[in-house]
């Protein structure tokens, strides 16, 4: 006689929380580094921005054990390393700067960060189940869109280094489109499920390779115009690449057809290469790409320039936490965090900066593998392709790989908005992994159930 038992998995939350531990010690080592390198004493805020640090981290990984037991163990530490070592290098030009009182960063980017984990709190508790989601595709769609055209909106746009991208309320400035990130990930997300079956359909082959119908080729064609809209509206080469490059990956997710990823890349690079014909800020970039050295490029911009020879500067292990001066180049903290860490930790160290970034996204896609709906795999997929994403975009500018953008490294970089979009995306992420780690209620469990619902419909 066999026994069959009930198995359920362990929730590692334990594992979390020692791992969130370790990322504050890092983040505080970090720090002091700092410190001792530029100072030679040990720094009066250590106790104030790691306890800071702490509460948020701890408070996340509580609200975790009670509304999502089963969420993935590694999303929220790889966070909040990230965040932290963001904080560390911020705090570190803050020094060589010289800035003091209302002009300082780390401040600032402490509160963004509590007010980041605190909305991802708040996406845990208020959303129950990730599903809810999809009766809100079209909406997702209208808002983001609408997100999305607020920079050309006269009186609340604003141009910041070139692009358009920038919405100014009183004070304050926030980038909408790291809002319509998310919004229209949802929309993706939501529409896919309900049409992958049609943009499966292969009208004719073509090397080998199926091609879509004629008729089906829409959505893609509505894609291309809206991302070249933002290329040349929005002088903004980053957000066009990254948003039209996630409704590709996540097109061919849902349909499993290479040919709408051979598509989506014929129709970007006929849109750039006519974008580069006609707009003068397109050959600016390309210029800045192909010949950074050149009189020409240096006499347009000399901060990629400058960017590489801080990282050649560092080389393999880098000149130490404090010991650099990524302050000689233009916005280090943030469209240029990457040359600032590559310049002081060395190639070793944006390497593993980097392997963060591929572990957060391997978890991700991890979770859509696990999920057991379409609609949460499909969004799954599109919130962690948003951040590989973003990640290409940023480090491959700087590094010459593509032409320069604005965009800014999730996490690591200052900037408000990105933060609370970033924190709302990991929270998301946790959402649909607690559903996809959390074991199928048993045979015994469903039967009471029924039976109890059964009594109370007969109760007179």
């Amino acid at each position: 006689m066999t026994t069959v038992t009930s198995f359920r998995p362990r929730n590692r939350r334990n594992v979390e929380l020692v791992l969130l531990l370790l990322a504050v010690t890092i983040v505080l080592v970090a720090y002091l580094n700092v410190g001792l390198a530029i100072d030679g004493a040990f720094p009066p805020d250590l106790i104030k921005y790691g306890f800071g640090l702490l509460v948020l981290s701890v408070g996340f990984h509580l609200a975790l054990r009670w509304r999502a037991s089963y969420a993935d163990p590694l999303l929220l530490p790889i966070a909040t390393l990230l965040n932290g070592l963001g904080l560390v290098m911020i705090h570190r030009l803050d020094l060589a700067y010289g800035r003091t009182g209302s002009h300082l960063l780390a401040p600032k980017q402490l509160i963004w960060s509590a007010l980041g984990v605190l909305i991802a709190i708040g996406v845990i508790i208020v959303l129950r189940d990730h599903r809810h989601l999809r009766r809100f595709t079209f909406t997702a769609m209208a808002v983001g869109l609408g997100m999305l055209l607020l920079p050309l909106m006269p009186g609340i746009g604003r141009n910041i280094n070139g692009s358009r991208i920038w919405i100014g309320l009183g004070p304050l400035s926030f980038q909408p489109g790291e809002v319509a990130k998310i919004l229209l990930v949802i929309f993706f997300a939501g529409y896919l499920v309900q049409t992958r079956d049609v943009l499966s359909l292969v009208g004719s082959r073509f090397l080998g390779i199926g091609l879509p119908r004629a008729q089906d080729l829409g959505p893609i064609l509505i894609a291309w115009l809206a991302s070249v809209g933002v290329l040349v509206f929005e002088r903004d080469l980053g957000s066009s690449l990254m948003f039209f490059g996630l409704f590709v990956s996540m097109l061919y997710v849902a349909t499993e057809r290479r040919s709408w990823i051979a598509i989506g890349m014929i129709l970007f690079c006929a849109g750039s290469y006519v974008a580069y014909l006609l707009f003068g800020h397109v050959q600016v970039r390309v210029l800045l790409w192909l010949h950074p050295f050149s009189d020409k490029a240096l006499a347009a911009s000399d901060q990629l320039v400058k960017g590489l020879m801080g990282m050649a500067k560092g080389g393999l292990l880098g000149s130490g936490l404090g010991r650099g001066h990524p302050e000689f180049t233009y916005f280090p903290e943030s469209d240029f965090i990457v040359p600032s860490f590559g310049e002081e930790i060395g190639l070793i160290g944006l390497f593993a900066l980097l392997l963060l970034y591929v572990l957060l996204v391997e978890r991700g896609l991890r979770t859509a593998l696990g999920v057991r709906d379409g609609f949460g795999k499909l969004l799954a997929v599109g919130l962690s392709f948003s951040l590989a994403l973003q990640c290409f975009v940023v480090v491959g500018g700087v590094t010459r790989v593509i032409p320069l953008t604005g965009l800014t490294m999730p996490f690591l970089s200052y900037g408000g908005s990105s933060l609370l979009a970033n924190w709302s995306v990991v929270a998301l992420l946790l959402r649909i992994s607690d559903q996809a780690r959390r074991p199928l209620p048993d045979a015994d469990e469903l039967a009471n159930v029924s039976s109890a619902h059964t009594q109370v419909v007969r109760r007179p």
